[in-house]
């Protein structure tokens, strides 16, 4: 008999267990002990699944002669057990009221709803399961049971497809996609790909193969300790006209530098803008140089740094990105903390020369320009007076104030 015990009742424990005395079995068996309905059912049910055929045939007996009305209260009760709610379930026979009782009590097996998906001929018991999202998400056999229920209607049909496209079948195109790649030598997209969430953006499978074709940069080469990724949809939730202004903010700068916009290209950018910040921050950490490129541009100040992250971004790319008058100050501010951007001479060079760089910063880096470059500094009118005031401060304090040829 089933160790699996619900009720709390010493009788009801010891039929169960099976060390009852043979008189109470078979009393209990009959229906003859003065239980109550849900410990009674839980007894009946135990005996009628134990391998005693004369303590089985009369628990059938008696199940049998329960009333619909007793059984459906019973089903709604939070004291029922598991074993007599699948029991129940398996009675395909039984009025509508009573299976949805079982169907709408949390305490019911996922195993019995499945197998009662697969062979109740009442749709509309279906489509009550099929409203239970939580349950077919965590219980995929119930979709396929629904589905292949040739009851079902067109509304369980379409809920129970629905749940199956956007939270399997897409997820299977994921893991797919990442074994191809993974096959092809590509580990580092085949990563990216297993740990974004791409199907949830709305990105097809062929948007999310190109865009693999940007990640160059393996897990065990990045840092994210700084992030806190499990948090930042939460954060940084976007509407769809915040990510058309940054495209549109990303493609004017784009052509402000000179640089050619094909369609190809734009195309792109509008891939990368329909992932989430999540999967932007991830890739400005792992992608190549033209992704680098294009999400330095976003204004989310997470994607931006995650770029200059990026342990695969080159001096000539940190060099351009000092220069950039449409850089963010946090990200100035970063190039002129960090100690191997803050060694070159044009990154140092460029951040002092440019407008947006925090002032405190651009002092500090002052003190190691070249005399040559002091004195351009002194008539630089895209810089601020403060600026050129202690350029010429220290120009003169080099030379004992004699004006440069």
């Amino acid at each position: 008999m089933s160790a699996e015990i619900s009720s709390n009742n010493p009788v009801v424990r010891a039929i169960v267990k099976g060390t009852a005395p043979r008189p109470a079995q078979l009393a209990a068996s009959r229906g003859a002990l003065p239980l109550a309905q849900a410990d009674l059912l839980e007894v009946l049910v135990a005996l009628y699944n134990g391998s005693d055929e004369e303590l089985k045939s009369n628990a059938g007996d008696t199940l049998d002669s329960q009333s619909t009305i007793e059984v459906e209260q019973t089903m709604r009760s939070p004291d029922v057990a598991p074993s007599v709610l699948s029991y129940f379930a398996m009675r395909t026979e039984l009025p509508a009221s009573i299976h949805e009782s079982i169907i709408t009590n949390v305490k019911t097996p996922p195993t019995a709803i499945a197998t009662f998906a697969t062979k109740t001929a009442k749709g509309e018991l279906l489509e009550l399961i099929s409203l239970n999202q939580q349950l077919l998400i965590q219980n995929p056999s119930i979709i396929d049971a629904i589905l292949q229920n040739t009851n079902r209607t067109t509304e369980a049909d379409r809920r129970a497809s629905e749940i199956k496209r956007e939270f399997f079948e897409k997820e299977r195109g994921a893991e797919q996609i990442a074994n191809e790649l993974r096959a092809q030598g590509n580990e580092a997209a085949a990563e990216f790909f297993e740990q974004s969430g791409f199907a949830e953006s709305g990105l097809t499978e062929e948007d999310a193969i190109l865009l693999a074709q940007h990640i160059e940069v393996p897990d065990r080469e990045t840092d994210d300790s700084w992030l806190a990724l499990e948090f930042i949809e939460e954060i940084y939730e976007e509407t769809e006209e915040q990510r058309q202004a940054t495209i549109g903010k990303i493609l004017g700068e784009l052509s402000a530098e000179g640089e050619e916009i094909g369609g190809e290209r734009i195309a792109m950018i509008n891939r990368i803008m329909k992932m989430g910040v999540k999967d932007r921050v991830k890739m400005a950490m792992k992608g190549d140089r033209e992704a680098r490129n294009i999400l330095i541009r976003d204004p989310n100040k997470l994607v931006s740094s995650a770029v200059v992250n990026n342990p695969r971004i080159s001096e000539q790319e940190v060099e351009a990105i000092s220069a950039m008058r449409s850089m963010s100050e946090e990200i100035l501010r970063q190039l002129a903390t960090n100690r191997q951007w803050s060694r070159s001479y044009t990154v140092m060079h460029n951040l002092i020369k440019n407008p947006r760089t925090p002032l405190a910063n651009v002092m500090t880096m002052l003190t190691r320009l070249q005399l040559r470059d002091l004195g351009a500094l002194t008539k630089n009118r895209n810089v601020s007076d403060a600026v050129r005031r202690q350029a010429l401060r220290l120009q003169n304090a080099r030379t004992g104030g004699k004006s440069l040829q």
